[in-house]
């Protein structure tokens, strides 16, 4: 497949800084697992879809689900948007989505990444 993602060095080099550390067992190649999960989030595809280049389907999935979690993604997203400074324009999208009922309990277990300054529910 020559559509792949892979995250350049550059890029692991300014996001590396807000990864957990390993304990014990090193981790699988990280840009590897996070070029796949990256690709699979850009396209909607299952987590089983993923291609074989990036690794084992379930190590992708596990990965995003345990960093999500720790609020891994929350910091790297938080850290690029605030090195980006204040946009020079704003745009407003008029499109709308119907997200399933389930979608809505998703930030509260972790599993979405929350990029928002506002204050966390109780």
């Amino acid at each position: 497949m020559s559509d792949l993602i892979w995250l350049s060095k550059a890029q692991m080099r300014r996001i590396e800084p807000y990864f957990p550390l390993s304990h014990g067992v090193p981790r699988v190649d990280d840009r590897r697992i996070i070029s796949g999960i990256i690709f699979v989030i850009r396209n909607g595809l299952r987590w089983r879809d993923a291609p074989a280049a990036y690794g084992p389907p379930k190590t992708i999935y596990n990965r995003f689900i345990r960093w999500s979690r720790m609020g891994v993604f929350n910091r790297i997203f938080s850290a690029l948007a605030a090195k980006g400074g204040k946009p020079d324009q704003l745009m407003i999208d008029a499109t709308h989505l119907k997200a399933h009922r389930t979608a809505a309990s998703l930030l509260k277990k972790g599993l979405f990444p929350d990029v928002s300054d506002a204050p966390r529910a109780a």
